[in-house]
């Protein structure tokens, strides 16, 4: 009875082992195939954050904005005669 018992005991601790081993595996293998996707999504992410940013820097171009303001607003650029351009005032100088 006590070499069975020794030889049930190991068998016992090898297969506990064995499924605490399985187990963190295939824990593991979940958490890299979760990891691989959030990776991918990040990765679509932060390429339609480029293009977004590509579209705003194209529709706040001054060629984009040019006609919609003439056309909307009725603004546009003025000719040379109209720009006055204004001295800037000189600062006063602290007295000590």
């Amino acid at each position: 009875m006590r070499g069975r018992s020794v030889i049930f005991l190991a068998l016992l601790g090898f297969f506990v082992v064995a499924t605490g081993v399985i187990w963190r595996r295939s824990l593991g293998i979940a958490q890299a195939r979760e990891l691989r996707s959030l990776e991918e999504r990040r990765s679509a992410l932060e390429a339609q954050e480029a293009a977004l940013e590509a579209a705003i820097r194209d529709a706040s171009s001054r060629a984009t904005l040019a006609p919609i303001a003439e056309q909307k607003l009725g603004m546009r650029v003025p000719p040379e005669s109209l720009v006055i351009i204004l001295p800037r005032p000189e600062r006063a100088t602290p007295r000590p």
